[in-house]
């Protein structure tokens, strides 16, 4: 098992890593649209966030030398669930495999974001 740790992604905002990879699966933490190059989150809608957490999930995979083509399951978190179809609109241009899904509202999410995500991604 080996840690992922890449700048090109927020390190983590607690006692947790990027992600893990395992044998033949990565499993990402959850990523929220925060800027890795200012540490800020820069947008406050949902479809500049979700962009910026699809971002951060593939320079994470990436450094696992993965892909978003390679992800099995995404399990996605919404501040407001009014949010799914904007929210969608995002998903489907960056996850074209259709890997399976949760998608969720949630109470709150850290840093006040309006989406986070973790994927399940095959090596």
């Amino acid at each position: 098992m080996n840690i992922i740790d890449t700048k090109k992604a927020p390190g983590a905002i607690g006692p947790y890593s990027q992600g893990i990879i395992t044998k033949d699966l990565i499993f990402t933490s959850g990523q929220i649209p925060i800027n890795p190059e200012s540490g800020n989150i820069e947008c406050d809608e949902i479809s500049g966030q979700a962009e910026q957490v699809i971002k951060n999930l593939k320079a994470v995979l990436e450094e696992a030398g993965s892909s978003l083509e390679k992800v099995v399951k995404t399990t996605c978190f919404l501040q407001d669930i009014k949010d799914f179809a904007a929210f969608n609109l995002v998903y489907e241009k960056y996850f074209v495999n259709k890997p399976a899904r949760s998608c969720v509202e949630v109470a709150a999410l850290p840093k006040g974001a309006l989406v986070e995500i973790e994927v399940i991604a095959e090596r």
